[in-house]
């Protein structure tokens, strides 16, 4: 079975940064969408980014653009996401998806309902 693992959450100040870390194993495709996202209690689940591993490129919410950055250790199977200048509104459940290119290359990477995978989440508290 496809396995994805989150790990790095913690809590920070405001303008702090953390890295997470997303890692697969029993992944059946040479390529794929890898996507992190992120939730509150009674809120949505929100895409926050996203990368093809078989091109390199990237997306980004426009609320986390300049911010964070994700990238893909090919080798280790692992995707990353660094947040820099943390704000409070960062703060929720993180969470890494996985699925086919097409979510990615087709526009749909912030679509939560577009991903088979999920890894099991992270907390991430931001607090001034």
């Amino acid at each position: 079975q496809v396995q994805l693992v989150e790990s790095g959450g913690g809590s920070v100040q405001t303008g702090g940064s953390l890295r997470l870390s997303c890692a697969a194993s029993r992944y059946p495709y040479s390529s794929n969408c890898m996507a992190w996202f992120r939730q509150v209690p009674g809120k949505e689940r929100e895409g926050v980014a996203a990368i093809y591993t078989g091109g390199g490129t990237t997306y980004y919410a426009d609320s986390v653009k300049g911010r964070f950055t994700i990238s893909q250790d090919n080798a280790k199977s692992t995707v990353y996401l660094q947040m820099n200048s943390l704000k409070t509104e960062d703060t929720a459940m993180y969470y890494c998806a996985a699925d086919l290119p097409s979510v990615c290359v087709g526009g749909r990477w912030s679509h939560d309902a577009d991903f088979g995978y999920w890894g099991q989440g992270t907390q991430v508290t931001v607090s001034s």
